[in-house]
Parts: C-alpha cells; sequence; structure tokens
C-alpha cells in the first residue's frame, strides 16, 4: 500500500475493509470472555473444537500474529482476506537530528524509542513555523520536534504535568510555551491557527478526533498524528467521520472500539502473570454468579486493585459477590471453580485468536475514516507505519497537509 493516497485510492481502500468487516461481524463482535458459547460456533464446529482444545500457552505464543496459525476452514481462508486488507506501507523515515541527549532523561525507553520513530517519519513539503504538540504530558515529543527549529507550545490538562515539562524545557534551553488546557472545550480554538502543525502521539480517541476537527476548522495547513484507544469516547457508539463512512451499515460499540487495543506487547513477565490470574479468577467467578444470579448472562464487574489477587480464590468471590450485592456464595469446591475459571481462560484467550484476524482492519478501517475527512477538506494524505509493531503495536501515522479549498470526489 502505498503512502501517499488519492481520495479515490482512500475510498477504495475503506470500502474494501468495510465489505469484509461487514460480512464476518458474527465471527469477530463477540466477545469470547463474556460467552459461555459463542453464536458461530454451531456453525464451524471443528474451528471451534479445535480452538477450546489448545492450551494456554498455545493462545500466548499465536496472540501477536494470529494470521499465521495453521487452524480449520475458515480461518486461513480469512487470515489470507485481513492480512491483504491490512498491509500498509513504512513510512519512509529521514536520519533523525542527534537530539540532545538529555532530552531522553525522564522518558521511559520504548516511550523514547518511539518519540524519534515518530519524528524521523514526519515529512512536510513547508518547514513548521510552530509544533503544537497536542495532549503533551511533559512535552517530550514537542522538544524534540522543535529541536528542527520553530517555535513550540505544548497542551495539557494535567497541571502538574504542565509544570513538569515547564520546567524540564527551561532545563534543556527550549523555548516553549507549556498551557494547561482541556482541548475538549472551546477556548482550545484560539491555540491553533495556519501556521501551527498540530502533532500527537498516540492521544486517545476523542481527543485526536477533536485535533483534526480543530485543524480543519482553524485551517492549520498540516497536522499528523498516531491515533491511540479508539474507545475512549464519550458516546456509547462510534460516530462516524466522513462522508462514506456515515454511509456505511457498519455500527460500532464502544466494546467493538476496543478489539484493536486487545494487542499487547509490552507487558512485563509479572505484570503478565498478574493479568492471567486475575483474568482466571473472573472467569470463575462468571460462572459461580450466573448461578447465584439464575440467569446465564455475563455480569460486568469494576476495575479491581491486585491486593484482591492476594486473597484465597474463595475470599476473592465472596468479597466480589458482596460487591455486586449478589446472594452469599454457598459452600462448594473452590479448587475446582477456579480450575474451570482457568480452563476458561485458556479457551477464551484460543478463541480470540479469531476475533484477532480482524484487530488491524478495523484499526485501518477507523484510521481510514479520520483520512477521509480531511480529504474530504482539502488535505493530501499519507498513511503508513512509522515503527515496528514490537515497539507499539499502535504504529500507524496519519500525515495531513492542506492543499485546495475543496477537495474532489
Amino acid at each position: 500500500m502505498p503512502t501517499s493516497f488519492s481520495y479515490a485510492q482512500l475510498a477504495e481502500r475503506f470500502r474494501q475493509l468495510d465489505e469484509f468487516l461487514l460480512q464476518h461481524q458474527a465471527l469477530w463482535r463477540p466477545r469470547p470472555f463474556t460467552h459461555l458459547h459463542l453464536p458461530w460456533e454451531a456453525e464451524l464446529p471443528e474451528l471451534a473444537s479445535w480452538l477450546r482444545g489448545r492450551s494456554l500457552e498455545d493462545a500466548e505464543a499465536a496472540h501477536n500474529q494470529p494470521a499465521q496459525l495453521q487452524a480449520p476452514a475458515p480461518f486461513p481462508q480469512l487470515a489470507a482476506q485481513a492480512t491483504a486488507l491490512s498491509c500498509m506501507d513504512e513510512l519512509p523515515t529521514s536520519s533523525p537530528l542527534a537530539p540532545d541527549a538529555r532530552q531522553s532523561v525522564d522518558v521511559p525507553g520504548r516511550k523514547w524509542q518511539q518519540i524519534q520513530a515518530f519524528g524521523a517519519a514526519l515529512r512536510f513539503s513547508e518547514t513548521p513555523q510552530h509544533w503544537l504538540d497536542w495532549c503533551a504530558g511533559k512535552g517530550h515529543l514537542g522538544r524534540q520536534l522543535a529541536s528542527r527549529g520553530g517555535g513550540l507550545t505544548c497542551l495539557e490538562w494535567d497541571k502538574a504535568l504542565v509544570t513538569a515539562g515547564t520546567q524540564l524545557s527551561q532545563k534543556l534551553g527550549v523555548v516553549a510555551t507549556h498551557c494547561q488546557q482541556d482541548v475538549m472545550t472551546d477556548s482550545v480554538s484560539s491555540q491553533l491557527d495556519p501556521t501551527m502543525t498540530p502533532v500527537a502521539l498516540h492521544a486517545c480517541g476523542d481527543l485526536h478526533v477533536r485535533l483534526i476537527d480543530l485543524s480543519i476548522a482553524q485551517h492549520c495547513r498540516q497536522l499528523a498524528l498516531a491515533p491511540c484507544c479508539y474507545n475512549r469516547i464519550q458516546s456509547d457508539r462510534y460516530l462516524p467521520l466522513s462522508s462514506l463512512a456515515r454511509q456505511s451499515a457498519l455500527e460500532l460499540t464502544r466494546d467493538d472500539l476496543g478489539l484493536p487495543l486487545s494487542e499487547t506487547v509490552t507487558a512485563g513477565a509479572r505484570e503478565r502473570r498478574q493479568r492471567d490470574q486475575s483474568m482466571a479468577w473472573r472467569l470463575g467467578f462468571d460462572l459461580l454468579q450466573r448461578e447465584l444470579r439464575g440467569s446465564d448472562r455475563y455480569l460486568p464487574t469494576p476495575s479491581l486493585p491486585n491486593s484482591w489477587l492476594k486473597k484465597s480464590f474463595a475470599h476473592y468471590c465472596r468479597d466480589l459477590a458482596a460487591l455486586k450485592e449478589l446472594p452469599e456464595p454457598p459452600q462448594q469446591d473452590w479448587e475446582a471453580l477456579e480450575k474451570r475459571g482457568w480452563q476458561r481462560l485458556a479457551e477464551v484467550r484460543n478463541l480470540e485468536l479469531l476475533r484477532g484476524l480482524f484487530r488491524r482492519p478495523l484499526e485501518i478501517w477507523l484510521l481510514l475514516d479520520r483520512a477521509l475527512l480531511l480529504a474530504e477538506n482539502g488535505y493530501t494524505i499519507r498513511l503508513g507505519t512509522f515503527c515496528p509493531a514490537e515497539l507499539t503495536p499502535r504504529n500507524l501515522m496519519l500525515i495531513a497537509e492542506f492543499e485546495h479549498p475543496s477537495a474532489s470526489t
């Protein structure tokens, strides 16, 4: 897939993804974590049985590359389609300027690598006059880009991060304006003008959509972003941005929008163990709550502190039942119930591999909706990856430059 696109190319790729996602939504919408049996299992018994028969270790080994799994039909055919539709070129990169080594101080190593990769892939036909670091945190990205030249404004709502960012910029001798700003309020409009080049590295959901809308409204000549957390939205359902997406029959819930985020590559061994125990215990409790309520339906439970995992499993279940105002659980074989929870975790993780085939297609569908909105408003678009997935699965980047008053569609 080329990095630079005409509107027609964006629209054609969007339509292909839209058709694929619509055709197979019965496979990727239901979440194995919340269903004892998935609707598609009756139609694909061989695939369901094969996936359910695998171990938790098998699932972990295939998690990041589900398309490579040699599973029964129609898994390989779907994997081939998903892979073809998900193809995205790397953005051309330039050798980054040797940054002030002090800039990487106070930045986690992986984040610093992402910042450097983002900057190396960032090319505009006009030299930016003034960088606008959107949802900037301490402004690490903005300072790195400002080393190329141009002014710098960093917008961040957290006062402590604004203060820390201001101190860092002063310490490093970088001229920067750090503003405490809620970017979702009307007052943020005054921070953007055509001379600004807004950038956002992993701004979540509504935050990066807000940036796109304001950049269009304020006629910013150029902008770049790497979206993240498409499910961090205030509405219960996804509100399509472009005219093409608004015509689509695909309706996405907030849960659906979480699918692209289900790929993980950064968790350490201890974090993975805690995550697995938490999920296995929740799945064990799910079996219990169905009995207590006399209802064969999933019951959402709140996020719990890790200290809950230090309890016995029986204590955990009794406390969670009380928290959810359920009847007191009767005495039972807690060890057997916990074991069933771990077994369910293995089945869930393996069944999730089918959904995993649709992670990237849905993510690119969402990225294209953003690109199409900008293209409809006169921007030329470049899309591609700015770093390997091992550095961050959210490695897609959109670069937009204003070219003419109205797009030819």
